[in-house]
């Protein structure tokens, strides 16, 4: 299985970022799909996760402001960042879940200027 992220980049506080994540391998719609993110000195950490029935679930420090979905047809899981803050500056991974196994990808940067 291939998990790619892309998307990444610099922005502004306040602004907005769109992360896509394409996996491969299996019959995506099988798979339970998460974005989690890690900044220096500190371990990684869920950011959302959406399950192969469309059930979202997001951290506290970015509910209301990220929104994850997913496209089956395309293969592509998306992580829609809206009014970023400086502290959302971390690598952010793409986890494919699949029964007792799970694939990631090698991280795409955002990075958020105050």
């Amino acid at each position: 299985v291939q998990v790619v992220e892309s998307g990444g980049g610099l922005v502004q506080s306040g602004g907005s970022l769109r992360l896509s994540c394409t996996a491969s391998g299996r019959i995506f719609s099988n798979y339970n799909m998460g974005w989690y993110r890690q900044a220096p000195g500190t371990e990684r950490e869920l950011v959302a996760r959406i399950d192969i029935n469309n059930r979202r679930k997001y951290a506290d420090s970015v509910r209301g402001r990220f929104t994850i979905s997913r496209d089956n047809a395309k293969n592509t899981m998306y992580l829609q960042m809206a009014s970023l803050k400086p502290e959302d500056t971390a690598l952010y991974y793409c986890n494919a879940h699949w029964r007792d196994y799970d694939f990631w990808g090698q991280g795409t940067q955002v990075t958020v200027s105050s």
